[in-house]
């Protein structure tokens, strides 16, 4: 009789792991194309995840010594953060300083838009109308569709798809509006313990209101938003100016970032079919292709979100580019590279972002599975006094 009730034990034990196979199985795939809007999610249940407070050890000296050599190179301040996701070590050069994204935000938002699909308050394939007063300012090829008084329709994927992979302004505060404003989608990041990271509110207002101006209607036509810049006093954009980069509403830090990033990638953010939606797309990103991409070697992958600001005085603000790089092996980091305000010349702006995707690919190339064997070991050991 033992041996019996042993074996039924053994047998429900069974059921049930290969049952949780199965729903996870189902959770990857997540999402299935339907041929008209993107892809349409089959499970769209957001993590249930139990967070577990794992303790993150020491970046490698090496890697975090080349990464403050660079930063010292180019005399001037830089952000720059290199987050390992599988073993959650990050290293940093001004890690914790708040930088401004620009359009590196717009992840945030496509975060927040795809939590609501998670929650069943949104679908990828719900239908969106943009009028004449949705069009927003510099980068918006979207606004080009919008004629007449029907507007342009379509759908919240193209909306995501457009702001992470063209970076179309028009898009993300489309996505903002229907969200219900920035102030949820802080509201998301809160809720998801992502701290650090700021969105404040659509593009279009916060760069109005950085360039010295006030938002109008007229405005959504570029030139003529820039005819009332290029009027202002110079000394009122110095004023809007220094305003902006003091408390930068869209200010994150390149540390936090990373980390929020690895937290993605590793599922803990949203619900598998999300997380490949918004992975997807950022693998998609056109722009930037001479920034942390160049400096990729063959083999080396790269899901990222750049960020680019406005030129006033000959200096550059928020020239930026984050993302997920994958080796060869398929360990993933998170890395981010941010300026503040740079004077540099673009090809020396280029070349800092490539270095660090070079320094990187050759510390993996070098140190990677060594520094690895040694972390895995202190891992062990830090485990060993938790549990005495």
């Amino acid at each position: 009789m033992r041996r019996r009730r042993l074996w039924r034990r053994r047998t429900r034990g069974v059921a049930t792991v290969a049952a949780l196979g199965l729903a996870v199985a189902v959770g990857a795939a997540g999402w299935l194309f339907d041929g008209h809007g993107g892809p349409s999610l089959a499970h769209t249940s957001a993590p249930r995840v139990t967070k577990v407070a794992f303790h993150a050890p020491p970046a490698p000296q090496d890697l975090q010594a080349a990464l403050e050599k660079l930063a010292e190179r180019y005399r001037e301040p830089v952000g720059i953060a290199v987050t390992y996701v599988s073993q959650r070590w990050t290293a940093e050069v001004a890690g914790e300083e708040v930088f401004p994204q620009q359009s590196v935000s717009k992840l945030w938002v496509a975060l927040s838009a795809l939590q609501a699909v998670d929650r069943g308050a949104m679908s990828l394939q719900q239908k969106v109308v943009l009028t004449q007063d949705d069009r927003s300012v510099f980068n918006q090829p979207l606004a080009s569709r919008i004629r007449g008084s029907k507007g342009y329709e379509t759908t919240v994927y193209d909306l995501l798809r457009r702001a992470l992979t063209e970076s179309d302004n028009a898009a993300n505060d489309k996505l903002i509006r229907e969200l219900g404003g920035g102030g949820v989608v802080t509201r998301t990041l809160a809720e998801k313990g992502l701290d650090g990271l700021g969105v404040g509110e659509t593009e279009r207002d916060m760069q109005t209101r950085a360039a010295g101006l006030t938002w109008k209607p007229e405005y959504g036509l570029t030139w003529i938003w820039k005819t009332a810049r290029e009027q202002l006093p110079d000394s009122v954009r110095d004023r809007a100016l220094a305003d902006y980069l003091a408390n930068p509403p869209d200010g994150a830090k390149p540390a936090a970032i990373t980390r929020s990033l690895a937290a993605l990638k590793r599922g803990e953010l949203l619900s598998p079919a999300s997380t490949q939606v918004m992975l997807e797309l950022m693998a998609e990103c056109r722009t930037g292709g001479s920034r942390l991409r160049a400096g990729l070697p063959r083999g080396w992958s790269i899901a990222h979100k750049t960020g680019t600001g406005p030129d006033w005085r000959g200096a550059s603000i928020g020239i930026n580019d984050v993302g997920l790089v994958t080796a060869p092996d398929g360990k993933t980091f998170a890395v981010a590279v941010m300026m503040r305000q740079t004077r540099k010349p673009v090809p020396a702006r280029l070349q800092l972002m490539q270095a660090v995707s070079r320094t990187l690919a050759a510390w993996w190339r070098d140190q990677g599975p060594a520094e690895e064997a040694r972390q895995q070991v202190a891992s062990i050991g830090s485990a060993s006094e938790t549990a005495r």
